[in-house]
């Protein structure tokens, strides 16, 4: 498959969001960082289904706190470490005129 040629970047372009996983496809393609999204995403419509069972929305909801920690924690540690948290790429405003 033919790559796509380069262009110039507009100043206030953003970069294209990440795309939604499921939970299976996160698993076997993304990073730990994907795979603990989708798993939020799809607990947290679990606790948000008016369908699912009382019994259950205690522990559901105490996991969806403990994947939004884990997520938070994966975040600052990229941070620190100089990447985006999202992007694991380094997060620097490009300056031209540097050049």
């Amino acid at each position: 498959m033919p790559r796509k040629p380069l262009r110039v970047v507009a100043a206030d372009e953003k970069p294209a969001p990440k795309r939604a996983f499921t939970v299976s496809t996160a698993a076997s393609e993304g990073t730990r960082r994907d795979l603990l999204v989708a798993v939020r995403d799809r607990v947290a419509k679990a606790v948000g289904d008016e369908a699912t069972p009382p019994r259950d929305l205690a522990a559901l909801t105490k996991r969806l706190t403990d994947i939004a920690r884990e997520i938070e924690a994966l975040d600052a540690r990229a941070v620190e470490e100089g990447e985006s948290a999202e992007h694991g790429e380094v997060d620097a405003h490009f300056d031209a005129s540097a050049i």
